[in-house]
């Protein structure tokens, strides 16, 4: 079989005296090298972009963690210069995107910021500012040039009996690198809670009536796919996903022919 292609989010970037559409290298690697797929960026040009065409082209979406944050007026929320900064591009792309890979039961990995999206893109609401609340962890992480340090796995985050998860984990407590300053809010249509910090905060989710693993992670497994078994373990289950709606999608073609 070829190698599945893997639609990636992409975020909008000023600079060089150009407008970039990009992807960190590490969602990239981590497709390649943890689920085995060939990634493909999609830019972020909303509604000028086909997106049924996409999503029956390609056998897997994942959407990546970004610096910028949803537009507070997508669930209601006020925008201000400490929320931000936006990306309201990506914003326009990534949640019809979303919506529309769970729709044709594409499998769906969403990442950091993704889980975010795919939470606000099924009618849900995000929560910012977490630390600051009363009782709550700081999620954040520590001021430092050194990304190894920055993304280190420290957070405790507990995988639900009976989950999606559940099956690629096992239930009980893992150790993730959950770095993030807003969390899901009100939990979005049709989706269920997979995993949670010891604050209670939402970690991780999983669409309830998906035909296809679809899942949104709080953390960052990109990050040490290479060397963490658990990181590894959610881009393996992603991939064997893909592999799967390839299978299918050949054997139907084939059949038709």
């Amino acid at each position: 079989m070829l190698q599945p292609l893997v639609a990636v989010s992409t975020d909008v970037k000023q600079f060089e005296n150009y407008t970039w559409h990009a992807a960190p290298q590490q969602y990239l690697e981590a497709a390649i090298t943890g689920a085995g797929v060939l990634p493909v960026l999609v830019p972020s040009f909303g509604d000028r972009l086909d997106l049924d065409q996409l999503v029956a082209s390609v056998d897997g979406v994942m959407v990546t963690g970004s610096r910028s944050n949803v537009h507070p007026a997508l669930y209601g929320g006020d925008a201000s210069e400490a929320n931000g900064p936006y990306d309201p591009a990506r914003d326009a792309t990534t949640l019809p995107l979303i919506r529309k890979a769970i729709d044709y039961g594409v499998p769906l990995l969403a990442i950091c910021r993704g889980i975010q999206e795919l939470n606000v893109a099924l009618g849900g609401t995000l929560a910012t500012e977490i630390q600051d609340g009363e009782g709550m962890l700081d999620h954040r992480a520590p001021v430092s040039d050194d990304q190894d340090e920055r993304f280190a796995i420290r957070q405790a985050v507990t995988i639900k009996p009976g989950s999606c998860l559940a099956g690629v984990f096992g239930a009980g407590d893992i150790l993730v690198n959950s770095v993030h300053r807003q969390a899901v809010g009100r939990l979005g249509n049709r989706l269920q809670v997979e995993a949670v910090a010891g604050d209670g905060t939402v970690e991780a989710v999983s669409v309830r009536d998906a035909r296809a693993f679809a899942v949104g992670v709080q953390w960052h497994p990109e990050y040490w796919v290479d060397s963490d078994d658990t990181s590894a373990r959610i881009f393996k289950a992603f991939g064997e996903a893909v592999r799967l709606h390839a299978a299918a999608r050949l054997g139907a073609r084939t059949a038709a022919e």
